[in-house]
């Protein structure tokens, strides 16, 4: 996750207060996607196998890196 700027290849979703912005190509790889809000951060869930997870925390949690 990173602030950005929408841009007319991207999706923009106004949920609660935030705007989140994904690239619609990317969308379609990934979906579905989930953003919950931890004490610490945000957590985000894809379709997407991580397989064995990151290599810095041993995860296979894709808000690891």
């Amino acid at each position: 996750m990173a602030l950005d700027k929408p841009k007319d290849s991207d999706h923009v979703y106004d949920i609660e207060g935030f705007q989140y912005i994904i690239d619609k190509d990317f969308m379609e790889r990934v979906k579905p996607v989930k953003i919950d809000f931890l004490n610490a951060g945000f957590k985000i869930d894809c379709s997407i196998d991580f397989g064995k997870g990151c290599s810095s925390c041993g995860t296979a949690s894709s808000s690891c890196c």
